[in-house]
């Protein structure tokens, strides 16, 4: 799967690192990113208070063959989630903000989830406000900003949905 955010320095790079740490392939990209930039220390802090391991990360801008070859792609805003459907129209289907997905998924009998379970729920649901769907950027501010973004990125990763 595919994370992406804007600058691929905390919300994407974060769900990377903690998708990976609960054995899931994941990767990431901004879709503003300057490529080669380290984590911000508060990312890489709480990284590693969840287990997961945040060294030589760098960001990297999202391209379109990164989003045409992801099976799924979450983002962390509707802003980031246009981006990537109006840079790949192919990914519609297959592209959603994390808590947009997650919201999806709580809408779904227990058990196996596909895409096509997904956007049968899609079609049937309510469209969510931005708080309902976007995670907001700790970049800049204090580490607990960070804590609870890793707290509900994490939270969406243990769902059964990501379980093989």
């Amino acid at each position: 799967m595919l994370f992406v955010c804007r600058a691929n320095r905390c919300r994407s790079a974060m769900a990377e690192r903690l998708a990976r740490a609960l054995g899931l392939d994941a990767a990431s990209a901004g879709t503003h990113a300057v490529p080669g930039l380290e984590m911000p220390e508060h990312a890489e802090t709480v990284l590693r208070e969840h287990g997961a391991d945040p060294s030589a990360f760098v960001s990297r801008r999202v391209v379109s063959s990164l989003l045409l070859t992801a099976p799924l792609v979450l983002t962390a805003t509707r802003a980031e989630r246009a981006h990537c459907v109006t840079m790949a129209p192919a990914t519609a289907g297959r592209t959603f903000t994390l808590r947009q997905y997650a919201r999806y998924v709580a809408a779904l009998p227990p058990g196996p989830v596909s895409l096509r379970d997904i956007s049968a729920v899609r079609g049937r649901l309510q469209p969510g406000t931005p708080a309902d769907d976007d995670l907001e950027d700790p970049f800049g501010g204090p580490i607990e900003g960070f804590r609870e973004c890793a707290a509900t990125i994490e939270g969406i990763l243990r769902l059964p949905a990501f379980r093989p």
